[in-house]
């Protein structure tokens, strides 16, 4: 049967929906933020990713006959059906044609900051809410990764290795994208690099070697198929007694017919050691052009760890932890999607816990520089006040006491629009476009922010404006 990715959601989506029509609330309006409410990995930062495919599949949904018909077919505990003709006569003519406006990928972020926000008919903005979170939620996270690992590598070359450890075939081409996006270069995922318009890299197995009667064997067979992208894997047996030694005499043949022995790798044992061994094995026979590629499950730590200690790595290959958000504070981005407004009034959800408290109302984000161009705070505004204006006091939603005055004269609203009435009015940039963006966001943030340890806390906070509204609605509050 033709299902289609309209029945991609959490089935409360639709019992809510459904729920939201029997009760009369068709023309109810609605505003949601999706942000979220911690750093993942323990950082200091977010980099924001996944907007354009969630874009397209909000837009893009419609009910086919065959979705409709298994919702119809659906039946509760007693054998009733769920879902009313009247619901799915409602599914059968759906489409999205509300507002959304957020912040563009590659944009730096910060928790409690909505990435995204979604405007107009209730029933419309309820039913988006699963997909824009799995999209934003899981490349926002693999985005950051991937540019905690090209920071750690000091800018390095860094290519994308997670396809076979990836979360099914979806999940690796959003992480692929995702990584691409936050800093690698390349991939080994054919498919996404055929989608994306990006490069494809790879080298052997080890069952390339193990396939033929010796090392120099394999190493020479593969030179020759493929003398101008030749990068041997050398830790099948040993790495310094045969693997270099075998990989330096290969590249000394393909000089002799006229060409150049791209790379080896070392994929086991001591990285920061084998590397500097190789290195000045390498050296010493000339072939100071020949890269030094490490793989075996990096991240960002170890990297750190083995430029630390004078790794001699020009290539890192990495996969599992890349493409699953691996690592402590990882494994999920944790974003949520909170409804704000309601028929054009203000709303908030109360929690003993002050950090799950919502603001209220239709926002602005308002990122202040200061005089030497660095990112100094981001201002969450209500949409109706001049938080642009010089002197602004913003207050720490989670402890009220922690204040800033913002006098800079530089700031810039994040928020963009995105999609106007259910039609695209943005049009979206080009990956190169994104990682570039990523770059220039970077660059601009201090380096206490993107420590690996123990990281400055950026600065969000209410205008003072939004925060008396918040705290006026908290004292009228009544269960």
């Amino acid at each position: 049967m033709a299902y289609t990715r309209a029945l991609l959601t959490d089935f409360y989506e639709l019992t809510m929906a459904a729920g939201y029509l029997e009760q009369g609330k068709e023309s109810d309006t609605a505003t949601f933020d999706l942000y979220f409410r911690h750093n993942p990995f323990n950082g200091g930062y977010a980099i924001a990713a996944g907007l354009e495919d969630a874009i397209h599949a909000v837009v893009d949904a419609r009910f086919s006959e065959e979705d409709i018909h298994f919702l119809k077919a659906l039946k509760s505990s007693t054998g009733k059906r769920i879902f009313s003709d009247k619901f799915l006569n409602y599914l059968a003519e759906y489409n999205f044609g509300g507002n959304i406006r957020a912040i563009p990928e590659g944009s730096v972020v910060f928790p409690n900051e909505p990435l995204l926000q979604a405007s107009g008919n209730l029933i419309e903005c309820q039913m988006v809410e699963t997909v824009l979170l799995c999209h934003i939620n899981f490349q926002t996270l693999v985005a950051t990764k991937a540019a905690r690992i090209w920071e750690a590598s000091h800018y390095g070359n860094v290519v994308e290795f997670g396809l076979r450890r990836a979360q099914g075939p979806d999940g690796a081409l959003g992480a692929c994208r995702a990584a691409f996006i936050g800093g690698t270069d390349s991939t080994s995922n054919v498919l996404g690099a055929a989608l994306l318009r990006m490069p494809a890299k790879g080298t052997h197995a080890h069952s390339w070697i193990q396939s033929f009667g010796s090392e120099l064997d394999a190493f020479r067979a593969f030179a020759r198929s493929f003398p101008d992208e030749c990068i041997l894997l050398v830790d099948t047996y040993d790495t310094l007694k045969s693997g270099v030694p075998n990989a330096i005499l290969t590249a000394k043949e393909l000089e002799q017919r006229g060409h150049r022995l791209v790379g080896i790798r070392i994929d086991s044992g001591d990285l920061a050691f084998l590397s500097q061994r190789a290195r000045q094995m390498l050296d010493r026979e000339n072939l100071s052009y020949v890269k030094i590629v490490a793989s075996n499950e990096l991240d960002e730590y170890i990297i750190s760890d083995i430029l630390a200690q004078e790794g001699k790595v020009d290539i890192w290959g990495v996969g599992t932890n890349l493409v699953t958000g691996a690592g402590i504070g990882g494994g999920a981005l944790g974003g949520i999607y909170k409804m704000v407004e309601h028929n054009g009034q203000p709303k908030i959800k109360l929690s003993a816990n002050p950090e799950k408290m919502t603001n209220p109302g239709i926002k602005k984000i308002i990122r202040y520089y200061s005089d030497e161009g660095l990112m100094e705070a981001d201002a969450l505004a209500a949409d109706w006040e001049n938080a642009e204006a010089q002197g602004v006091l913003i207050v720490d939603p989670n402890n009220p006491l922690r204040r800033k005055k913002l006098d800079s004269a530089r700031h810039t609203e994040l928020l963009k629009t995105i999609v106007k009435s259910g039609r695209i009015v943005y049009e979206f940039p080009s990956i190169e476009e994104i990682r570039n963006h990523r770059k220039e966001e970077l660059s601009r943030l201090h380096e206490s922010h993107k420590r690996l340890h123990n990281p400055h806390e950026y600065k969000v906070g209410l205008t003072y404006e939004l925060w008396q509204q918040k705290e006026h609605m908290l004292n009228q509050a009544t269960v």
